[in-house]
Protein backbone atom coordinates (compact mmCIF):
# COMPACT_ATOMS: atom_id res chain seq x y z
CA UNK A 1 0.00 0.00 0.00
CA UNK A 2 2.87 2.39 -0.83
CA UNK A 3 0.61 4.74 -2.78
CA UNK A 4 -2.27 5.17 -0.34
CA UNK A 5 -3.57 8.71 -0.70
CA UNK A 6 -1.98 9.17 -4.13
CA UNK A 7 -3.88 9.69 -7.38
CA UNK A 8 -2.66 8.37 -10.74
CA UNK A 9 -3.89 8.85 -14.30
CA UNK A 10 -2.96 6.03 -16.68
CA UNK A 11 -3.76 6.74 -20.32
CA UNK A 12 -4.78 3.86 -22.56
CA UNK A 13 -5.42 1.72 -19.50
CA UNK A 14 -8.12 -0.50 -20.96
CA UNK A 15 -5.80 -3.27 -22.14
CA UNK A 16 -2.26 -4.62 -22.12
CA UNK A 17 0.52 -2.70 -20.42
CA UNK A 18 -1.75 0.20 -19.43
CA UNK A 19 -4.19 -2.13 -17.74
CA UNK A 20 -1.40 -3.87 -15.82
CA UNK A 21 -0.04 -0.51 -14.63
CA UNK A 22 -3.46 0.72 -13.51
CA UNK A 23 -4.07 -2.49 -11.56
CA UNK A 24 -0.60 -2.34 -9.98
CA UNK A 25 -1.10 1.20 -8.70
CA UNK A 26 -4.55 0.33 -7.37
CA UNK A 27 -3.13 -2.74 -5.67
CA UNK A 28 -0.65 -0.46 -3.91
CA UNK A 29 -3.45 1.79 -2.62
CA UNK A 30 -3.58 4.56 -5.22
CA UNK A 31 -6.77 6.01 -6.63
CA UNK A 32 -6.57 5.39 -10.37
CA UNK A 33 -8.11 7.08 -13.38
CA UNK A 34 -8.42 4.68 -16.32
CA UNK A 35 -8.30 6.74 -19.50
CA UNK A 36 -9.68 5.11 -22.65
CA UNK A 37 -11.02 5.96 -26.08
CA UNK A 38 -13.78 4.21 -28.02
CA UNK A 39 -15.40 1.04 -26.71
CA UNK A 40 -15.82 1.32 -22.90
CA UNK A 41 -15.86 -2.45 -22.34
CA UNK A 42 -12.07 -2.75 -22.02
CA UNK A 43 -11.92 0.03 -19.44
CA UNK A 44 -14.81 -1.62 -17.61
CA UNK A 45 -12.75 -4.81 -17.48
CA UNK A 46 -9.86 -2.91 -15.91
CA UNK A 47 -12.22 -1.46 -13.28
CA UNK A 48 -13.61 -4.93 -12.61
CA UNK A 49 -10.12 -6.35 -12.05
CA UNK A 50 -9.32 -3.50 -9.68
CA UNK A 51 -12.56 -4.03 -7.78
CA UNK A 52 -11.56 -7.65 -7.20
CA UNK A 53 -8.25 -6.74 -5.56
CA UNK A 54 -7.87 -7.71 -1.89
CA UNK A 55 -7.56 -4.13 -0.69
CA UNK A 56 -6.32 -3.74 2.86
CA UNK A 57 -8.33 -1.33 4.98
CA UNK A 58 -10.76 1.52 4.29
CA UNK A 59 -8.10 3.87 2.90
CA UNK A 60 -7.54 1.85 -0.26
CA UNK A 61 -7.87 3.79 -3.48
CA UNK A 62 -10.76 3.95 -5.88
CA UNK A 63 -10.83 3.66 -9.65
CA UNK A 64 -12.86 5.45 -12.29
CA UNK A 65 -12.84 5.37 -16.09
CA UNK A 66 -12.89 8.52 -18.21
CA UNK A 67 -13.21 8.55 -21.99
CA UNK A 68 -10.71 11.00 -23.47
CA UNK A 69 -8.88 11.14 -26.79
CA UNK A 70 -5.48 12.43 -25.66
CA UNK A 71 -4.75 13.90 -29.10
CA UNK A 72 -7.51 16.49 -28.49
CA UNK A 73 -6.79 19.39 -26.11
CA UNK A 74 -10.43 19.65 -24.99
CA UNK A 75 -10.54 15.95 -24.12
CA UNK A 76 -7.31 16.24 -22.13
CA UNK A 77 -8.66 19.25 -20.24
CA UNK A 78 -11.79 17.27 -19.40
CA UNK A 79 -9.75 14.23 -18.33
CA UNK A 80 -7.85 16.32 -15.80
CA UNK A 81 -10.81 18.39 -14.62
CA UNK A 82 -12.89 15.27 -13.96
CA UNK A 83 -9.96 13.67 -12.15
CA UNK A 84 -9.61 16.69 -9.87
CA UNK A 85 -13.37 16.90 -9.37
CA UNK A 86 -13.42 13.29 -8.19
CA UNK A 87 -10.17 13.02 -6.22
CA UNK A 88 -9.06 16.59 -5.57
CA UNK A 89 -5.41 16.11 -6.55
CA UNK A 90 -2.99 14.36 -8.89
CA UNK A 91 0.36 12.76 -8.06
CA UNK A 92 1.29 10.46 -10.95
CA UNK A 93 0.77 10.52 -14.72
CA UNK A 94 1.56 7.48 -16.84
CA UNK A 95 1.51 8.30 -20.56
CA UNK A 96 0.82 4.86 -21.95
CA UNK A 97 -1.67 5.40 -24.78
CA UNK A 98 -0.25 4.87 -28.23
CA UNK A 99 -1.05 3.52 -31.68
CA UNK A 100 0.85 2.11 -34.65
CA UNK A 101 0.09 0.96 -38.17
CA UNK A 102 2.30 -0.80 -40.69
CA UNK A 103 3.01 0.57 -44.15
CA UNK A 104 6.12 0.73 -46.29
CA UNK A 105 7.70 4.16 -45.88
CA UNK A 106 7.21 5.10 -49.55
CA UNK A 107 3.51 4.23 -49.30
CA UNK A 108 2.77 5.67 -45.85
CA UNK A 109 -0.46 7.72 -45.98
CA UNK A 110 0.06 11.17 -44.51
CA UNK A 111 -3.27 10.97 -42.66
CA UNK A 112 -2.03 7.87 -40.82
CA UNK A 113 1.29 9.58 -40.05
CA UNK A 114 -0.59 12.59 -38.68
CA UNK A 115 -2.87 10.50 -36.49
CA UNK A 116 -0.01 8.49 -34.96
CA UNK A 117 2.05 11.61 -34.27
CA UNK A 118 -0.98 13.36 -32.76
CA UNK A 119 -1.73 10.50 -30.35
CA UNK A 120 1.71 9.21 -29.44
CA UNK A 121 3.67 12.45 -29.28
CA UNK A 122 1.02 15.16 -29.14
CA UNK A 123 -0.96 13.29 -26.50
CA UNK A 124 2.11 12.81 -24.34
CA UNK A 125 2.84 16.54 -24.61
CA UNK A 126 -0.71 17.60 -23.76
CA UNK A 127 -1.13 15.26 -20.80
CA UNK A 128 2.34 16.02 -19.41
CA UNK A 129 1.75 19.75 -19.66
CA UNK A 130 -1.57 19.47 -17.84
CA UNK A 131 -0.03 17.24 -15.16
CA UNK A 132 2.96 19.53 -14.61
CA UNK A 133 0.71 22.55 -14.23
CA UNK A 134 -1.37 20.69 -11.65
CA UNK A 135 1.68 19.42 -9.75
CA UNK A 136 3.08 22.94 -9.47
CA UNK A 137 -0.27 24.43 -8.47
CA UNK A 138 -1.01 21.92 -5.72
CA UNK A 139 2.50 21.68 -4.29
CA UNK A 140 3.61 25.28 -4.58
CA UNK A 141 6.67 26.47 -6.39
CA UNK A 142 9.34 24.48 -4.56
CA UNK A 143 11.98 26.06 -6.78
CA UNK A 144 11.36 29.43 -5.12
CA UNK A 145 10.84 28.08 -1.60
CA UNK A 146 14.16 29.01 -0.04
CA UNK A 147 12.90 27.93 3.38
CA UNK A 148 12.41 24.31 2.31
CA UNK A 149 14.10 21.97 4.73
CA UNK A 150 16.57 19.32 3.50
CA UNK A 151 13.98 16.71 4.47
CA UNK A 152 11.42 18.35 2.22
CA UNK A 153 13.85 18.36 -0.68
CA UNK A 154 14.80 14.73 -0.12
CA UNK A 155 11.15 13.67 0.16
CA UNK A 156 9.63 15.77 -2.62
CA UNK A 157 5.95 15.85 -3.38
CA UNK A 158 6.34 17.46 -6.76
CA UNK A 159 4.88 14.68 -8.91
CA UNK A 160 5.83 11.90 -11.28
CA UNK A 161 5.51 11.69 -15.07
CA UNK A 162 6.25 8.29 -16.62
CA UNK A 163 6.10 7.74 -20.37
CA UNK A 164 5.74 4.28 -21.86
CA UNK A 165 8.12 4.62 -24.77
CA UNK A 166 9.74 1.68 -26.59
CA UNK A 167 13.07 0.19 -27.56
CA UNK A 168 12.20 1.84 -30.88
CA UNK A 169 13.18 5.22 -29.52
CA UNK A 170 16.66 3.85 -30.35
CA UNK A 171 16.06 0.89 -32.68
CA UNK A 172 14.89 1.32 -36.27
CA UNK A 173 11.43 -0.10 -36.96
CA UNK A 174 10.80 -0.81 -40.67
CA UNK A 175 7.16 -0.42 -41.75
CA UNK A 176 6.52 1.72 -38.66
CA UNK A 177 8.25 5.03 -39.45
CA UNK A 178 5.83 7.32 -37.56
CA UNK A 179 5.73 5.05 -34.51
CA UNK A 180 9.52 5.01 -34.19
CA UNK A 181 9.63 8.75 -34.86
CA UNK A 182 7.18 9.46 -32.05
CA UNK A 183 9.12 7.30 -29.60
CA UNK A 184 12.33 9.11 -30.47
CA UNK A 185 10.46 12.37 -29.99
CA UNK A 186 9.17 11.25 -26.60
CA UNK A 187 12.78 10.60 -25.56
CA UNK A 188 13.78 14.22 -26.21
CA UNK A 189 10.52 15.56 -24.80
CA UNK A 190 11.17 13.58 -21.60
CA UNK A 191 14.74 14.86 -21.31
CA UNK A 192 13.68 18.45 -21.84
CA UNK A 193 10.78 18.22 -19.40
CA UNK A 194 13.04 16.59 -16.81
CA UNK A 195 15.43 19.55 -16.87
CA UNK A 196 12.70 22.20 -16.80
CA UNK A 197 10.61 20.53 -14.11
CA UNK A 198 13.40 19.32 -11.81
CA UNK A 199 13.39 22.56 -9.75
CA UNK A 200 9.76 21.77 -8.91
CA UNK A 201 10.80 18.29 -7.70
CA UNK A 202 8.86 16.71 -10.58
CA UNK A 203 10.56 13.67 -12.08
CA UNK A 204 10.11 12.61 -15.69
CA UNK A 205 11.26 9.23 -17.01
CA UNK A 206 10.61 6.85 -19.89
CA UNK A 207 10.06 3.11 -19.74
CA UNK A 208 11.19 1.44 -22.97
CA UNK A 209 9.56 -1.98 -23.34
CA UNK A 210 10.81 -4.56 -25.78
CA UNK A 211 8.66 -7.55 -26.74
CA UNK A 212 5.95 -7.58 -24.06
CA UNK A 213 3.24 -10.20 -24.53
CA UNK A 214 -0.34 -8.91 -24.64
CA UNK A 215 -3.41 -10.32 -26.40
CA UNK A 216 -2.61 -8.22 -29.47
CA UNK A 217 0.43 -10.48 -30.00
CA UNK A 218 -1.62 -13.66 -30.36
CA UNK A 219 -0.97 -13.69 -34.11
CA UNK A 220 2.78 -13.73 -33.49
CA UNK A 221 2.51 -16.54 -30.97
CA UNK A 222 0.38 -18.48 -33.42
CA UNK A 223 3.15 -18.36 -36.04
CA UNK A 224 5.98 -20.59 -34.69
CA UNK A 225 8.52 -19.43 -37.29
CA UNK A 226 7.87 -15.74 -36.71
CA UNK A 227 7.88 -16.13 -32.94
CA UNK A 228 11.14 -18.12 -33.12
CA UNK A 229 12.73 -15.35 -35.18
CA UNK A 230 11.60 -12.81 -32.57
CA UNK A 231 12.91 -14.88 -29.67
CA UNK A 232 16.27 -15.19 -31.45
CA UNK A 233 16.60 -11.41 -31.16
CA UNK A 234 16.10 -11.52 -27.37
CA UNK A 235 19.04 -12.83 -25.32
CA UNK A 236 16.68 -13.89 -22.52
CA UNK A 237 14.68 -15.88 -25.05
CA UNK A 238 11.21 -15.02 -23.81
CA UNK A 239 8.43 -12.47 -23.93
CA UNK A 240 8.24 -9.86 -21.20
CA UNK A 241 5.09 -9.57 -19.09
CA UNK A 242 2.93 -6.45 -18.68
CA UNK A 243 3.22 -6.94 -14.92
CA UNK A 244 7.00 -6.59 -15.19
CA UNK A 245 6.57 -3.21 -16.89
CA UNK A 246 4.07 -2.25 -14.18
CA UNK A 247 6.59 -3.07 -11.46
CA UNK A 248 9.10 -0.71 -13.04
CA UNK A 249 6.45 2.03 -13.21
CA UNK A 250 5.73 1.53 -9.50
CA UNK A 251 9.40 1.95 -8.67
CA UNK A 252 9.79 5.12 -10.75
CA UNK A 253 6.74 6.60 -9.01
CA UNK A 254 7.98 5.67 -5.53
CA UNK A 255 9.92 7.82 -3.04
CA UNK A 256 12.92 5.53 -3.61
CA UNK A 257 13.17 6.94 -7.15
CA UNK A 258 12.96 10.60 -6.16
CA UNK A 259 16.44 11.36 -7.55
CA UNK A 260 15.92 9.52 -10.84
CA UNK A 261 14.85 11.77 -13.70
CA UNK A 262 15.60 12.37 -17.36
CA UNK A 263 16.32 8.75 -18.31
CA UNK A 264 14.86 5.92 -20.36
CA UNK A 265 14.75 2.61 -18.50
CA UNK A 266 14.65 -0.26 -20.99
CA UNK A 267 12.87 -3.49 -20.06
CA UNK A 268 13.59 -5.81 -22.95
CA UNK A 269 15.59 -8.89 -21.92
CA UNK A 270 18.67 -7.23 -23.52
CA UNK A 271 16.94 -7.17 -26.91
CA UNK A 272 18.18 -3.68 -27.71
CA UNK A 273 21.79 -4.78 -27.26
CA UNK A 274 21.49 -7.56 -29.81
CA UNK A 275 18.56 -7.09 -32.16
CA UNK A 276 18.62 -6.02 -35.75
CA UNK A 277 15.77 -3.91 -37.08
CA UNK A 278 12.41 -5.52 -36.44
Amino acid sequence: MRFTGKVAIVTGAGTGIGQAIAIAFAQEGASVVVDYVGDPSAAAQTLEKIAQLPHAGPDAGQAIAIAADISKPDDVARLFSQTLEKFGRLDILVNNAGIEKKYAFVDYPFEEWSKIVAVNLGGTFLCSQAAARQFIAQNGNLAKDQSASPEKVLQPSGGRIINISSIHEDLAFPLNAPYATTKGGIRMLMRTMAVELAPHQITVNNIGPGAIYTPIDADVEADPKFEAALMAEIPMGRWGKPEEVASLALFLASPEASYITGSTHFIDGAMLRQAGSL
